[in-house]
């Protein structure tokens, strides 16, 4: 299948365009040649919404052919149901990161993607149990043993880069906020807000309109 737009991409959408269009691809050739380079595919994660590593990969498939059309058209459907509902659709704020921090939220994500999902021992035996992780105890547990064919344990090795541990996926470092006064000291560069759980809607609404006001993120935003 020829790509000849972007909405022909299985989960493109349409704020997508805007965000590719600031780290400067405006075409379908040059998103394909970008994704073809390493730095450039990281780039891609890194700025563009709702786009993963293996959003990029499947990019990558439909321009080297390996995607078969009828998966393309639905997605194509898909997108056209998207631009009606987001009409209007505001590119959000994006932080200013460094290009040591840009490469290491790529491979935050490319990390996560790979790592698998730690469930607790014998949690398929017992459904009091659940699959909540934690740890193995007993003399004869061949999952605290870590014997073949046994789940995987938690272990430091499956953590990702220490420089952008705790930060958001966006990329800003989270700060808890429960009135106005608290947007004073935020540094929109660098960090975005999110509203306590406590707050009522009046002083809501309240915050999110003088977060408007100073530029800053708002990552549970109400309206």
């Amino acid at each position: 299948m020829t790509i000849k737009a972007f909405t022909d991409l299985p989960g493109f959408k349409e704020a997508n365009a805007a965000e590719l269009e600031s780290i400067g691809i405006t075409s379908v050739e040059e998103l394909r040649a970008a994704l073809d380079d390493e730095v450039r595919f990281k780039e891609i994660i890194k700025t563009l919404s709702g786009v993963g590593p293996k959003t990029a990969e499947n990019w990558k498939k439909a321009f080297s052919g390996e995607t078969s059309a009828a998966p393309a058209k639905e997605a194509k459907a898909v997108e056209t149901e998207v631009v009606e509902e987001h009409h209007g659709y505001a590119v959000k704020i994006k932080p200013e990161l460094d290009e040591e921090l840009t490469d290491s939220m790529a491979k935050r994500a490319l990390i996560s993607g790979q790592r698998p999902a730690f469930k607790r021992q014998e949690w398929f035996r017992y459904s009091k149990l659940g699959e909540k992780w934690r740890k193995p105890k007993g003399r004869h547990s061949k999952m605290k043993r870590q014997v073949k064919r046994r789940p995987p344990m938690v272990d430091i090795g499956y953590r990702g880069p220490s420089a952008v541990r705790g930060l958001h996926p966006s990329g800003f470092e989270e700060v808890m906020v429960f009135n106005a006064d608290g947007l004073e000291s935020i540094d929109p560069k660098k960090q975005a807000i999110r509203i306590g759980g406590t707050v009522g809607v009046r002083k809501r609404l309240a915050i999110e309109d003088r977060a408007d006001e100073l530029g800053i993120r708002v990552l549970n935003r109400m309206v």
